[in-house]
Formats: C-alpha cells, sequence, structure tokens
C-alpha cells in the first residue's frame, strides 16, 4: 500500500511541477494591459495627458469655452501649469522628473518653457518659432517652424540647439519624445504622407505605425490610422507590435502620448468627450509568485519523501 501511495504521490508531483514550470516560462511573456481614467474635474470638453514621470502627468482639459488649460496631476491633485509671462495660453508637453517643457503664447509671440516646480524659463531656438514637446534628464526636444512654415525637430542640451531632421521629411519632421539616445516623432514625405521614425542619434529607422509619440528605454508608443477617421494606439519594443486599446473607448479610438517605464498615458473618445488615461503593462501573473509557489512544492515534496516510515 505504501508503495501504491509512494508511486502516486511521486506521479502527482511531477506533473504539478512540469505543469507549474510550464506557466512559470509563460508568464514572463504574457502581459495585461489595466486603463485607469483620469478626468480633471474642471474639464468640460475632455482631458488631455501628455507625459509621464514616475506618479506625476503633465496635460490639459478643455473648458466649456474651448479653452485650454495645462496641468501637472501628481495621481491625486490636479495643479494648474500657467507660465506667468503667457497672455493666451500654457502648453505642457513633457516631464522628467520635477522638470516640466511646453510652449506659451506671450507678449512677443511663441516661446518654449522649462519649469523646474518653481522658477520659469523660456528658451528658443534661434531658427524659429520653437515647440517643445519632450525631456529626458537635462535634454530637451521638439520642433520649430522657419520663415516658410516648414517644421524642422531640434534637441536641445541647455546651451545647445542641435537640429534632427529626418532625410526623408522632405516636408518637415516633428520631434515628439525622448528616452536617452532614442528620440521620437512623425516626418512627411514630399507627397504629404506622414511616417513615425525612431533616432537613435546617428540612424533613422522608420516605424511600422503612423507617429512615434513617446518613448522610454526602447519602447515606443503611439498610434495609426487607416482611414483617416479610426485610431488605434501601439507599443513597439523594436520587433513586436501590441495593440494599446482602452476598453471603454468609442470604436477603439484610443491615443498613446507618452511613456514611463511600464505605465503609458494618453487620452480616448468617450463619444461626446474625451477623457484621459494611464495604462499599466506590468507583466501578470508574476513571475515571482509563481517560482516560489514552485520552489515550495517542491520543499514538500522532499519533506514527504524522506519522512521516516512508521515502525510496525
Amino acid at each position: 500500500m505504501e508503495s501504491m501511495f509512494k508511486i502516486f504521490f511521486e506521479l502527482t508531483f511531477r506533473l504539478l511541477t512540469s505543469v507549474l514550470a510550464a506557466f512559470l516560462i509563460v508568464s514572463t511573456h504574457a502581459s495585461a494591459q489595466t486603463f485607469t481614467t483620469v478626468t480633471d474635474p474642471s474639464a468640460v470638453d475632455g482631458t488631455y495627458l501628455l507625459g509621464i514621470s514616475g506618479n506625476n502627468i503633465v496635460g490639459y482639459y478643455v473648458d466649456g469655452e474651448g479653452t485650454k488649460h495645462s496641468f501637472l496631476y501628481n495621481g491625486t491633485t490636479f495643479n494648474p501649469l500657467n507660465d506667468p509671462s503667457a497672455t493666451a495660453f500654457t502648453f505642457a508637453t513633457g516631464i522628467s522628473g520635477n522638470n516640466i517643457v511646453g510652449y506659451y503664447v506671450g507678449a512677443s509671440g511663441l516661446s518654449s518653457f522649462l519649469y523646474n516646480g518653481s522658477t520659469w524659463s523660456s528658451f528658443n531656438d534661434p531658427l524659429g518659432g520653437t515647440y517643445a514637446t519632450g525631456i529626458d534628464g537635462n535634454n530637451i526636444v521638439g520642433y520649430y517652424r522657419v520663415s516658410t512654415g516648414t517644421p524642422n525637430g531640434f534637441l536641445y542640451n541647455g546651451s545647445t540647439f542641435t537640429t534632427v531632421d529626418d532625410p526623408l521629411g522632405v516636408k518637415g519632421t516633428y520631434v515628439l519624445g525622448i528616452s536617452g539616445n532614442n528620440i521620437v516623432g512623425y516626418y512627411e514625405t514630399s507627397s504629404g504622407v506622414q511616417h513615425g521614425f525612431l533616432y537613435n542619434g546617428s540612424t533613422y529607422t522608420t516605424l511600422p505605425n503612423l507617429y512615434g509619440n513617446g518613448v522610454s528605454g526602447n519602447n515606443v508608443v503611439g498610434y495609426w490610422t487607416t482611414n483617416g477617421s479610426t485610431y488605434t494606439s501601439y507599443l513597439y519594443n523594436g520587433v513586436t507590435k501590441t495593440v494599446l486599446n482602452d476598453p471603454l473607448a468609442l470604436s477603439g479610438a484610443t491615443f498613446a502620448d507618452g511613456i514611463d517605464g511600464n505605465n503609458v498615458v494618453g487620452n480616448f473618445s468617450s463619444g461626446n468627450t474625451a477623457e484621459g488615461f494611464v495604462a499599466d503593462l506590468e507583466a501578470t501573473p508574476e513571475p515571482s509568485t509563481w517560482a516560489l509557489l514552485l520552489a515550495g512544492l517542491v520543499m514538500l515534496g522532499v519533506i514527504v519523501y524522506r519522512r521516516p516510515k512508521a515502525q510496525s
């Protein structure tokens, strides 16, 4: 009887450990998308999230008169962002740590700004009107428009402006995000077709989607359209494209604009207005949890197997 129990236990133990081991391998490659809606309480005609760094998010909302108002959201509170030099609007677009960038219209026209939580400072590319769109550490990216109206991308390190232009962008290059040496945006061909791109400091690579809006490490987020009215967002790691679709979005209209680690921000259409979202792309289930369970099962098997036999 004891021998039969031992055989049964060993077979069951091996089966369970094999199943759990296989599930552990699969779980390390599985991912879930958890979307959380974020709406500024002052919004009437939409909330739009543009950039994220840790727990802090920048974006804007639209009031009942169609006026845009930028904010910093820390997960609990919406704090207004208004450059004191602005006469029309302040448009916060990117964030890295405590530093926020964007642009505004003042008495002398369009200017970009850097806000560190206490001080506002203005900067402008000497070649044209400047739109700051992203920041990572001390490096700021965006685009400027020359007198002809053609947009050109730029990289600004706090003292020097370097032009960033995709060679295929005959009608312009728009730079929208930066992470380390990686810069993303989109360019427009001579025929008016727009393509997303990734620039690593030496090489321009066309993305398999329309816009490259945000980047974190090797991960790029953005969206594309097939007919000019239906939009789909994506996460692209250089090899694989994963669709991002807020389940509350009307007809899948999800717009990803920023990414930091496993968190993506943007907005989706709910029909009558736009709502902001934060998508958590953390892998699930946690491989470490299953690893502990598997280790515990192995230990239990060893204890039972080595338990002293009862004396008859």
